[in-house]
C-alpha cells in the first residue's frame, strides 16, 4: 500500500477520513494547526486527536505550534468574510507544511480531512493540494469526503468514541 500523510485538522473530522482511506492506504496522520486558538482550544483538540490516534492505532506526527507564524501569514485578512481570502490562505498555509512533511519524510502522498466539513470549499483545497503536489513533486489525493454523508458519519463516529467537539473552525475569526 502507498503511504499516504493525511493532514488532521481535528478528531472529528478525522474520524470518517480514516475509515475510508485505511483500506487502500498505509496511513500517518498530520496534525497541524497554528491557526487555532486560543491554545487551550488548541490542546483539548490535539489531546482527542491524540487519543483517537491511540485507540486506532495509527500513528501520528504532531507539527509545531505556531500561532505568530500563522497570523503573520495572513495579516491583511483578519476581516475576510468566513470562507473568504483568509480560508484560502490558511489551507495552503497547512497543506504546505503537510506536503513539505511528506515529501521530507518520505511519504508516497498527501491530503487532508478539511474537505469532510460542510463549511470548507473542497474545489479550493484541492487546487491548493494540486499546486503543492506539483511545487514539491508529491501527489495529492484530491477528495471531497463530506460526500456521501461523509459529515454526518464524522459526527456520529466522534460521539461513539466520545472525542471533543469544538464549535468554531479554529482561527479566533472564525468563532465570531
Amino acid at each position: 500500500m502507498k503511504k499516504l500523510l493525511l493532514h488532521v485538522c481535528c478528531a472529528p473530522c478525522s474520524t470518517h477520513v480514516i475509515n475510508v482511506l485505511k483500506q487502500n492506504y498505509d496511513l500517518t496522520l498530520f496534525f497541524y494547526n497554528p491557526n487555532v486558538e486560543p491554545l487551550n482550544e488548541y490542546s483539548l483538540r490535539l489531546e482527542a486527536a491524540e487519543k483517537f490516534a491511540e485507540e486506532i492505532d495509527i500513528p501520528m506526527i504532531v507539527g509545531d505550534y505556531d500561532a505568530i507564524e500563522w497570523n503573520n501569514a495572513i495579516k491583511g485578512h483578519e476581516n475576510d468574510e468566513e470562507g473568504g481570502e483568509r480560508c484560502s490562505i490558511c489551507f495552503r498555509f497547512r497543506l504546505e507544511k503537510t506536503a513539505q512533511t511528506a515529501k521530507e519524510k518520505g511519504f508516497d502522498l498527501f491530503t487532508t480531512t478539511l474537505t469532510v466539513s460542510p463549511y470548507k470549499n473542497a474545489p479550493v483545497i484541492n487546487q491548493i493540494g494540486k499546486e503543492l503536489s506539483e511545487k514539491y513533486n508529491i501527489e495529492f489525493l484530491e477528495s471531497d469526503f463530506k460526500k456521501e454523508d461523509g459529515y454526518a458519519h464524522s459526527i456520529k463516529l466522534s460521539k461513539e468514541h466520545g472525542l471533543y467537539r469544538q464549535d468554531y473552525c479554529g482561527c479566533l475569526f472564525s468563532k465570531k
